[in-house]
């Protein structure tokens, strides 16, 4: 009986935690864009603010100069994950599909990454941490999927081998 207590009391207190909820007075200065043009390509994406307090990832993939991805990083303290630990993503996107990438180490070379889906309807996406598999420039590395005990960078990018004009609202990202 007081492990079934235990267990309902950690339930019930247990609140995720927000790693960004975009308002439309949220500052978003700390999140920064990297395009393809670090390796010569032509690719534009942009960030922003809607007046509906959503963030906006949208912009153009080139492949020209070996272009093909732009992405938004966003750093932050280390917040604590443990083996089932997930990511909720509140977002909207529009029919593509885009990469949600993770880093327990913000200086680390690799992130751990995972593919999704958009609909063009508001989805809520959950993403279990352990399925994130370790990458590096498009290639994934021999290493085991993600099992650190914290995140401290996220990141969201398009790279889907063509050239696309892009949109993707997102409301929150949340640690479960």
């Amino acid at each position: 009986m007081k492990y079934l207590c235990l267990t309902l009391f950690m339930l019930a207190s247990y609140q995720p935690q927000s790693i960004f909820d975009f308002t439309a007075t949220a500052d978003i200065s700390q999140w920064r864009i990297v395009n393809d043009g670090v390796m010569g390509g032509l690719s534009q994406g942009s960030f922003s603010l809607t007046s509906e307090g959503y963030g906006l990832f949208k912009g153009a993939v080139s492949l020209d100069n070996n272009g093909g991805f732009t992405s938004i990083r966003y750093p932050f303290s280390p917040l604590k994950t443990n083996k089932d630990s997930k990511i909720k993503l509140r977002l909207k996107g529009d029919g593509k599909e885009y990469q949600f990438r993770i880093k327990d180490n913000s200086r680390q070379y690799y992130s751990y990454i995972i593919t999704f889906e958009t609909n063009g309807d508001w989805q809520d996406i959950e993403i279990p941490l352990s399925q994130m598999v370790p990458s590096f420039r498009g290639r994934q590395l021999n290493l085991p999927n993600f099992s650190e005990n914290q995140i401290e960078e996220i990141v969201f990018l398009i790279a889907n081998k063509k050239e696309e004009r892009f949109d993707l609202l997102l409301d929150s990202v949340e640690l479960l």
